[in-house]
């Protein structure tokens, strides 16, 4: 699988319906040959601290990941997150993609 905007919650479910190699764009020529060339093999683990997400991007996926389970409401995610609702009223408006 190869993806615009990658994150933990959507490589997950991605090698769950099956996939064997998930790459985030910009991928490398190499990495996409590799990826065609072993089909179903899986890949060798690439060292820790070339993939390692930012402490404000693993926020992002995790706020945007509950909000998802509380299906847009603002309220409820907020309750589940610990912080009051205009403050996560105000971490989404400075998100991305909203």
């Amino acid at each position: 699988m190869l993806t615009d905007y990658g994150s933990i919650a959507t490589a997950n479910d991605a090698m769950k319906l099956g996939a064997v190699h998930y790459l985030q764009k910009p991928a490398d020529i190499d990495q996409i040959l590799h990826a065609l060339r072993n089909g179903g093999e899986a890949s060798e683990a690439r060292p820790i601290d070339s993939d390692v997400p930012s402490v404000a991007r693993v926020e992002r996926e995790h706020i945007h990941r509950v909000l998802q389970g509380c299906d847009g409401n603002v309220s409820k995610a907020a309750r589940l997150l610990g912080l009051h609702r205009r403050s996560l009223q105000r971490k989404l408006a400075k998100l991305p993609g909203r």
